[in-house]
This record gives structure tokens, sequence and C-alpha cells, in this order.
């Protein structure tokens, strides 16, 4: 049965109200993993799950509890990565799915940035989520809670 899994620390709330409003309608085990509390709906669809601060220790919970089938929402190339290894889908919230086929080109993207903001060069941050982004983020968590009713 498939579960969600959000690394939550840098999920935009809009995006979370979505995944909330989805777990709801769909009895979807929805889990989200920070290490900072985190306000979610009393709901038995939706958890919770706090972990200590530090670098990456919420990307390794996920990589240690995802299992194959399972979606992880997550903007973190390398943690996508993982679960992908994993036989796990990853979404980020701008709805980009990361397949097996593309997510190499992403890691050689970010590491090319990475060295870049490391000489000094100011890359800029991501910009601001769109309606259209929310939209594809929508668009494909759907297709894939479709698919995975129709699987079970």
């Amino acid at each position: 049965m498939l579960k969600i899994w959000v690394d939550a620390d840098a999920c935009p709330v809009v995006i979370k109200e979505i995944l909330f409003r989805a777990a709801q309608r769909t009895g979807v085990t929805t889990t989200l993993v920070a290490n900072q509390y985190l306000r979610v709906p009393k709901s038995p669809h939706i958890q919770f799950r706090q972990v200590a601060a530090g670098f990456d220790i919420a990307d390794n919970e996920i990589v240690k509890l995802v299992a194959a089938g399972d979606l992880v929402i997550t903007s973190d190339i390398p943690l996508a990565a993982e679960v992908i290894e994993k036989q796990a889908q990853a979404l980020s919230p701008r709805g980009e799915l990361f397949t097996p086929e593309n997510i190499r080109g992403r890691l050689n993207m970010r590491d090319f940035l990475d060295t870049m903001r490391s000489s000094g060069l100011d890359t800029g941050g991501p910009p601001a989520l769109t309606q259209s982004d929310r939209q594809a983020f929508a668009n494909h968590l759907d297709r894939i809670l479709a698919k995975a009713k129709a699987a079970d």
C-alpha cells in the first residue's frame, strides 16, 4: 500500500495543505518528517515524525523508512536519487516527477551549481512557487494516487 513521505522542513505550506486534503480524501498515510515541530491536522492518515536537528537527518530517516512504490515529496535532489534507488517515487513541490531517466541529469546540474556557488558566484535561489507549479504538483499527485488505488 502506497505511503507518502514528506521532506517537510522546506516543503511550502500550500503543498502541505494539498497533501493533507489528499490524505483525508484517499486514506493514504502521509508522514511529514522534519527536525522542527510542525502542526498537522488531527487525522488517522496524517502523521508527523520529528527527528534531531542536523544535516540530512530528516533525509536519512525518510530513506530508512521508504519502501518500494512509496512516494516522497522533496526538492532535495540527492534524497530523490536515493529513494529512486529504493524503487520509490519522488515528486518535487513544483510538480516535477523525478525518474530513473532524469535524476542523473538533475544531480549533475545540482553539483555544477554547487561548484559555482562555492567559487563565489551568486546563482540566486529558486523562484517563488507559482499557481502553475501548484497545479502541476496536484495533477501529478492525483495521477499517482489514482494509479495506486487501481493497483490495490
